[in-house]
C-alpha cells in the first residue's frame, strides 16, 4: 500500500482490472486464489487500492475513480470533484491560466485545474502522495498540464505562475483534527504570505470552522456545501476583500452578505426554515431571514420562523403543526394517536441525542405517517416543534 509503482507495471495494472469489483466480504477468497499466480505484496496492494478506489467513487465519480490511484489519507482529505470543478472554473473567469497547486495531495484539485485548461504545478512533500498524483494525471491523460514536484511547498518559489492554491494539512496523526489555523501545514499565516504575492489571484482551502476573527481582511471568505453538507471554506484573494459568501453546489448558488443585523426573536409561526450548513457558517442567516419576513425562533439558535411560505434554496421549509415544552411521555402519546410509523429527530440547542429521543418516543411504529420532530429552544426554553417537510 506505501508503494504505488508495483501497480503502474503492466502485471500490476491487469491485476488491478481483474479485482476492481471485489466484494470486501469475499477479499480473502480472491487474495488466496490470486497469490497461485501473483506475488503476496502485489495482490494485498491491488486488493487495498480496489478498496480505496470504491470508497473514492462517492468524491470522484466512478469513472474517475476505476483509473486513479489513491492513498488512505488522499482519499479521506481530497477535494470532492464538484467543489474542485466550482473553484477551478472561478480561478478560469478570473483569467487564470497557470496555477502553483501547493500540498497538492493525490491531486483532485490539480485534475480539475487542468481540465479547466489550466497549466498547474503540484507541489507535496510526501513521496506516496506526490506519486499518486503524478500516476493520476497520466492516467486521466492530463500530464501534459500537470506538473507533479515532490518538494516543501515553503521551499517552491511559484513565481511564474498567475494563481496560488494552498491546501494545508488540517489533520495530524497524533493529534486529529486541526482546528487552530496557525497549528494547520503550513500555517495559515504562511499561505496568507503566498496568496499575497500571487499576480492575479489566490485559493486558501480551510476548515469550514475556522474563525471569522481569523479571516485576513484582504480575503474574501465563502463556504461550500455540496447536496446540503458544508465540504469546506475558501480564502480567496484578488477577488473582492471583505466580501462573505455562501455557495450551494449543484448548481452554483450564491447567497452574498448584505451586512445585515441579526434577525430579531419572534414566536413560531406557521413554518420553520432550516438554514443550510453553509449559510449557518458564513453567519448570513440575516440575509435567509430578510425575504421570509422571518425572525428566529431564539437569540442563539439558527432556525428561522415565518408564516410566510417563500421559496429559497438557502434554506429547506418545514409546515409547524405543533409546539411542546419537550416532554417524551407527551410526544410518545401524540405519536401513538397519530399512528406515526417515521419518525425523524433534528436538533439544535438540545442535548438530548436523536436516536435516543426515537428509541424512547417511538419503541415501534403505530402506523404509515410520517413527522419531523426538532428537539431545541424557544426563547430560552426547551422545546420540541412538530411538522413536516413542505414539498
Amino acid at each position: 500500500m506505501n508503494d504505488l509503482a508495483p501497480l503502474l507495471t503492466p502485471e500490476g495494472r491487469a491485476l488491478l482490472d481483474e479485482v476492481r469489483d471485489t466484494d470486501p466480504a469475499h477479499e480473502l477468497a480472491v487474495a488466496t486464489r490470486l497469490r497461485r499466480d501473483h506475488p503476496a505484496e502485489l495482490v494485498s496492494a491491488a486488493l487495498g487500492q480496489a478498496r480505496l478506489r470504491q470508497r473514492a467513487v462517492a468524491k470522484f465519480g466512478a469513472e474517475d475513480a476505476a483509473r486513479m490511484f489513491f492513498t488512505p489519507n488522499g482519499v479521506e482529505q481530497s477535494t470532492r470533484r464538484s467543489v474542485a470543478a466550482y473553484r477551478a472554473e472561478r480561478l478560469r473567469a478570473a483569467g487564470v491560466r497557470s496555477v502553483a497547486d501547493l500540498c497538492c495531495g493525490i491531486g483532485g484539485d490539480a485534475i480539475a485545474l487542468a481540465r479547466a485548461g489550466i497549466r498547474v504545478l503540484a507541489v507535496d512533500r510526501d513521496p506516496q502522495t506526490a506519486a499518486a498524483a503524478r500516476a493520476n494525471a497520466e492516467a486521466l491523460g492530463l500530464a501534459g498540464l500537470i506538473e507533479v514536484r515532490e518538494a516543501d511547498v515553503t521551499e517552491v518559489d511559484p513565481a511564474g505562475y498567475d494563481a496560488v492554491f494552498v491546501d494545508p494539512a488540517r489533520r495530524s496523526s497524533r493529534r486529529g483534527r486541526i482546528f487552530d489555523p496557525e497549528a494547520y501545514s503550513p500555517p495559515l499565516s504562511w499561505a496568507v504570505r503566498a496568496a499575497l504575492q500571487a499576480p492575479l489571484a489566490a485559493a486558501l482551502k480551510v476548515a469550514p470552522g475556522i474563525p471569522h476573527e481569523a479571516v485576513p481582511a484582504e480575503a474574501e471568505a465563502e463556504w461550500i456545501s455540496d447536496g446540503g453538507d458544508v465540504k469546506e471554506a475558501v480564502l480567496w484573494f484578488g477577488t473582492a476583500p471583505g466580501t462573505v459568501r455562501a455557495t450551494l453546489l449543484p448548481g452554483s448558488r450564491t447567497l452574498v452578505s448584505r451586512g445585515l443585523p441579526d434577525p430579531g426573536v419572534r414566536p413560531v409561526g406557521r413554518y420553520l426554515y432550516e438554514p443550510d450548513g453553509s449559510v449557518i457558517r458564513s453567519h448570513l442567516v440575516a440575509e435567509v431571514a430578510e425575504p421570509l419576513d422571518g425572525g428566529l425562533i431564539d437569540p442563539t439558535i439558527a432556525y428561522v420562523t415565518s408564516d410566510a411560505l417563500r421559496e429559497t434554496p438557502f434554506a429547506t421549509a418545514y409546515e409547524i403543526t405543533d409546539v411542546l415544552p419537550f416532554n417524551v411521555k407527551k410526544l410518545k402519546a401524540l405519536l401513538r394517536e397519530r399512528e406515526v410509523g417515521v419518525l425523524t429527530v433534528k436538533k439544535r440547542g438540545s442535548a438530548v441525542e436523536p436516536e435516543e429521543l426515537r428509541r424512547k418516543a417511538l419503541p415501534k411504529p403505530h402506523g404509515t405517517a410520517s413527522v419531523t420532530v426538532f428537539l431545541t429552544r424557544v426563547a430560552g426554553a426547551p422545546t420540541m416543534l412538530l411538522g413536516h417537510p413542505v414539498r
